[in-house]
């Protein structure tokens, strides 16, 4: 997409794929608002999209808050005029197993992957469907397909944020109101290394941000609901077609000597 008279909100933005995504739709002639906790790191992006896109704004925030992060999309619109497309990108892990997490930390996931990207959706949907026309991309994960072992609270966020996108597209048919639904998988970011976090399981290659942001970009466009980056559609086929081999490999997997190593 190119399209220098677009507006685009970007959650998430401070590093990693919001980031990326930020920088790449801002190198397009998209003016890009951008949200994140880091006010030093959300800075440095702004600067990088200002440089292509002049009018681009930053806001930072905590999106645990749900009110407050619809309170922000609404206060985005209204600085912009108008939203054409929201990213909803935001996200934090939880790797750790079911039998060492408390509820709190499950809410907390729950606010920050899915109630807010939803607070965010619901609050700029009634002005896009009354344009006739906007574009809602929220960020989920192949984790969002496959349950993984010690990231149960992680997986149900990002399920649930699948299966609002899902219903979501189909409501919104008719409307102009498109959804996309992104699925990135092993990406190489700041996920794999926080506080509170067991080591990961996977050791396998990662896949470059700016990659993945490239496919969010194109995925704005396309005419398709469902993008995985890099494609592993082909694993969650494996899943849904023979559940049983698919947890035999994950618990393999989880039981070797290697694993928890990074």
């Amino acid at each position: 997409m190119r399209d220098e008279s677009r507006i685009a909100l970007v959650t998430g933005a401070s590093s990693g794929i919001g980031a990326a995504t930020a920088r790449a739709l801002a190198a397009r002639g998209v003016t890009v608002g951008i949200i994140a906790r880091r006010s030093e790191r959300l800075a440095e992006v702004l600067e990088a999209c200002r440089s292509h896109a002049p009018d681009s704004r930053s806001w930072v925030a905590d999106l645990s808050d749900p009110p407050g992060a619809a309170a922000l999309a609404e206060e985005a619109w209204e600085t912009f005029g108008r939203l054409d497309v929201l990213v909803n990108n935001a996200g934090i892990p939880m790797r750790r197993p079911v039998t060492r997490i408390s509820l709190e930390e499950v809410e907390r996931v729950m606010r920050v992957n899915y109630l807010s990207p939803v607070a965010m959706t619901l609050a700029v949907l009634p002005r896009m469907i009354e344009r006739g026309s906007g574009t809602i991309v929220n960020v989920s994960s192949l984790g969002g397909r496959l349950g993984i072992t010690t990231e149960a609270a992680y997986s149900a966020s990002k399920f649930a944020l699948c299966g609002f996108s899902e219903a979501m597209a189909a409501d919104l048919d008719g409307t102009g109101v498109k959804v996309r639904l992104v699925l990135p998988g092993a990406i190489d970011t700041e996920i794999w290394d926080q506080p509170g976090n067991d080591p990961a399981f996977y050791a396998g290659p990662l896949t470059p941000a700016d990659e993945v942001a490239n496919g969010i970009v194109d995925a704005i466009d396309s005419d398709h609901f469902e993008h995985y980056l890099p494609d592993m559609k082909a694993v969650v086929e494996l899943k849904t077609a023979d559940f049983d081999s698919f947890l035999t490999g994950m618990l393999a997997m989880a039981k070797r000597p290697e694993a928890g190593s990074t």
